[in-house]
């Protein structure tokens, strides 16, 4: 979930703590499909993570995601990363997070990638989306006592004010009567709360060349 790079404009920075995010649909989909994907390979050991970039615009002070984009996860390769982890977070947060699928670190070269390929697209790079599993049915007997749910972890708020994106959506996801089930919630990079709305977008409501795949 790590990166420093920011990309929010001064635009993005200005707006109000009344701002809302809707998040398109069909973006949600793209998301939820993969994390359900990566959901299926968490065993008691590994809590694989899932992680999206989001894009969008932004329109009288609502946040608007029209797409997702996603990146390699670096968190064992990057030297950065690395000494992050073993200086800043694993004595911080616990010793949880000396296990290499938890947490995300997005490759830089695929951020400037991502972001690119949004400014082409007339879209900006919002911030991002990860998925939080039922690790305390799915992990070991000492994953029980802290259950997740779609609310940021102390982790996550660091890194939310860390990246400094003015949009962090967290994706609860469990799978119980042979269905999966999600919720979701929104943050600033201040970890307020957000109102966070998933709306169907026709075509005509797209920016040009917004909503399609990467």
């Amino acid at each position: 979930m790590l990166t420093h790079i920011r990309t929010a404009s001064d635009q993005m920075a200005r707006f109000a703590e009344s701002s809302s995010v809707l998040f398109s649909e069909s973006a949600l989909d793209r998301f939820l499909a993969a994390a359900f994907r990566e959901y299926a390979h968490i065993t008691e050991n590994d809590p694989v993570p899932c992680f999206a970039v989001l894009l969008g615009t932004a329109a009288d002070g609502d946040w608007l995601v029209h797409d997702v984009a996603f990146g390699r996860n670096v968190r064992t390769t990057d030297p950065s990363a690395r000494q992050e982890f073993t200086s800043m977070i694993v004595p911080r947060f616990g010793a949880a997070y000396e296990n290499p699928v938890r947490a995300w670190w997005l490759d830089p070269a695929d951020l400037l990638r991502i972001t690119r390929d949004a400014d082409r697209r007339g879209l900006d790079v919002l911030g991002s989306v990860h998925m939080h599993p039922d690790w305390h049915r799915l992990g070991p007997s000492q994953a029980r006592a802290r259950p997740l749910d779609e609310c940021p972890t102390d982790m996550d708020r660091y890194v939310f004010r860390s990246s400094g994106w003015p949009v962090n959506v967290v994706c609860y996801v469990e799978r119980r009567h042979g269905a999966h089930g999600y919720a979701l919630s929104a943050w600033d990079a201040e970890c307020r709360q957000l109102a966070l709305r998933v709306h169907r977008l026709t075509e005509g409501s797209l920016p040009e060349g917004g909503g399609g795949n990467d």
